[in-house]
């Protein structure tokens, strides 16, 4: 039983409906618009909504949608055909008012659509319950009925993967054997070798005794010869013994004790600073307190600008996105006609390090968005649909909900509490380091910051942001902010319960007047089950008013695992009635990938969260916002 069926224009006119229950259908389509057509996620023709599957179809030549819901519960197999008889026979039925493309003459048009709705209901639902039921196969139609008994008996002391590779050569000679000249030529080795091919010899050889005993023979024959010569080469080798001269880099000095001692110095009990020629080598030289947007062009783009603008008499257009020879004309594009440029660039895609899935995804949303599109005169296939996956890729980019941090700590600051980070994600993404990075970005911005080192696993963890306090101290120490500590360490430790290690944090700077809480958590694998549950329950405990999931920009389907099984952890393991999930993502190592960007469409394609911040580097300066416009430029670059 379908509980709507509903038909409205890309503009958002409503043109006919149809309630099968008393509920209203506004809350589920919307939902389907704000999370599937706005975000260009067509990819998939179903969307699910609470206890509802909506299934749509788009008419791009009329600018229509056709949307059918029914309970997930059902399994309605003439879903499928009847949302495509009603967009036929609604498109032919009314053709002339649709084509005005006004929307005064479709809101004065009348669609009186009850009836024929009604009978193609009943048509479809007659011809799922009259379909034949499904008989089970005989062995005679099977393949293994076909093979002859020959090729199923196994000799012995063969392996069953050469015993194959001996059918497939065999197969081979036979098609081979067939003409007269090529048979006698390969019969004539066999002969030489003594093999007792002939029926004087008793019974005909098969051709896999044949080469069975050609290959033992060929073994017997070569095979010792081989490892002597082998063993005579290794113990050829000189065998040099003595101690490794040790490399001395330029920029290393001396590797002496007095060196390498990095305990910490103390004068009158106090540490001493650190020298401020490691402090601004470690702050960089951008601009730390507005966040630069990020470049995504390498200096092979710079070489290619500087040559473009020397005249040159012939431009050339290579890449995976040449023009096509024929124009498409007036004329509706077809899905044959999309096929293989569609093909060329999931490839691309891929290529340019997006997770498999969502290449496909998102080719296939694209030939939803352009099939049916009537092209223009002078328009090619390749340009067309160039120019549509660009505009996906972009909206992509720009997801639902913007993180604006300096603004959401303002009014924290006003209502008189902390504002909450908490960063989350694997081992080894720079989750500690990119903390520090922001840290120095909220203290540019004149907020004061307490780091709660609540990775109570790794050792080291606590030693690594005490130095980045200690130096993120030098870089704003107290006299230039009116005696004020403007960062501080919050730790208690290894082996203790993180959760508690952050409410005391979140309480201690509430008391103190900090105006910002940055929570580093233990970097954990998206499979391991006890960490998992220990994050969640750091999350739902202390409810951060944002929780940042680092990642890193190096890794293709990966990305799309540990998001999903994050986000997948973070509900099932929360106590909340309504679990929170991650806010934002901070991606990490984009210095490293050159053109290759794919990871960030894959990361905000899976959770359709922003991309808040983005790491170019090694310095505290060398943090970067996202352009959603660079990216897809360099994603698309051939």
């Amino acid at each position: 039983m379908l509980d709507f069926f509903t038909i409205f224009s890309k503009g958002g006119l409503v043109l006919w409906c149809f309630q099968g229950v008393s509920d209203s259908c506004t809350g589920p389509v919307n939902a389907l618009i704000r999370s599937v057509l706005l975000q260009e996620r067509g990819g998939n023709n179903s969307f699910t909504h609470e206890a509802l599957t909506l299934k749509y179809k788009l008419d791009n030549q009329f600018e229509l949608v056709f949307v059918v819901g029914f309970q997930k519960i059902l399994t309605l197999t003439y879903v499928d055909k009847l949302i495509d008889d009603v967009h036929r026979l609604f498109r032919d039925k009314y053709r002339t008012e649709i084509q005005q493309q006004s929307a005064l003459s479709l809101l004065n048009g009348t669609f009186d659509f009850q009836n024929d709705f009604l009978r193609l209901l009943r048509e479809a639902e007659e011809s799922s319950k009259i379909r034949a039921p499904t008989t089970m196969k005989k062995f005679e139609d099977s393949e293994k009925a076909k093979k002859p008994v020959r090729s199923m008996i196994e000799t012995r002391g063969e392996k069953p993967k050469e015993k194959a590779k001996n059918n497939k050569k065999n197969k081979g000679a036979k098609k081979e054997g067939s003409d007269g000249p090529l048979a006698t030529s390969k019969a004539a080795p066999a002969e030489k070798s003594g093999l007792p091919v002939g029926p004087e010899n008793g019974e005909e050889l098969s051709k896999e005794e044949q080469i069975r005993r050609k290959r033992e023979e060929f073994i017997q024959k070569h095979g010792r010869g081989m490892e002597k010569s082998s063993k005579s080469s290794k113990s050829d080798a000189p065998k040099e013994k003595g101690k490794k001269a040790p490399r001395v880099w330029a920029l290393g000095g001396s590797a002496n004790k007095e060196v390498l001692d990095y305990s910490t110095p103390t004068t009158n009990g106090a540490p001493e600073a650190a020298p401020p020629e490691d402090i601004n080598l470690i702050r960089g030289t951008g601009p730390g307190r507005q966040l630069q947007d990020l470049d995504c062009s390498s200096s092979d783009d710079e070489g290619a600008a500087q040559n473009s603008t020397k005249p040159s008499a012939t431009k050339t257009l290579g890449g995976m996105f040449g023009m096509l020879k024929g124009l498409v004309g007036s004329k509706s594009l077809t899905r044959e006609d999309m096929e293989s440029v569609l093909d060329k660039m999931r490839d691309h895609l891929i290529a340019k390090n997006v997770a498999a899935d969502i290449a496909v995804q998102l080719c296939e949303s694209v030939a939803n968005k352009l099939e049916g599109k009537v092209m223009g005169t002078f328009s090619t296939v390749t340009s067309t649909v160039k120019q549509a996956l660009q505009e996906s890729l972009v909206q992509i980019l720009q997801p639902q909900r913007r993180v604006d941090m300096l603004r959401d700590i303002m009014d924290a600051q006003r209502h008189q509490r902390p504002y909450v980070v908490t960063f989350c994600g694997v081992n080894g993404v720079g989750k500690s380091t990119n903390l520090a990075k922001i840290s120095f970005w909220l203290l540019e911005n004149g907020f004061s910051v307490l780091i709660a080192a609540c990775d109570t696993f790794r050792a080291g963890a606590v030693e690594q942001l005490r130095t980045h306090t200690r130096r993120l101290s030098a870089l704003h120490p107290p006299e230039k902010h009116g005696g004020r500590t403007m960062v501080q360490l919050f730790e208690k430790g290894y082996g203790k319960d993180a959760a508690g290690i952050a409410m005391e944090a979140i309480a201690f700077a509430r008391n103190q007047g900090f105006d910002v809480v940055l929570v580093d958590t233990a970097g954990r694998m998206q499979d391991n089950a006890p960490l998992m549950t220990a994050l969640a329950k750091l999350i739902t405990v202390n409810t951060p008013d944002l929780v940042l999931f680092v990642g890193e920009a190096l890794v293709g389907n990966e990305a799309v695992d540990q998001l999903v099984k994050f986000n997948r952890a973070l509900a099932d393991h929360s106590m909340a009635q309504t679990p929170r999930l991650i806010d934002g993502i901070v991606l990490t190592k984009f210095d490293t990938i050159d053109d290759k960007v794919g990871a960030a469409i894959s990361m905000t394609y899976i959770t359709s969260k922003p991309i808040v911040f983005v790491g170019t580097g090694q310095t505290y300066c060398d943090l970067r916002s996202l352009n959603a416009k660079a990216v897809v430029a360099a994603l698309m670059k051939a």
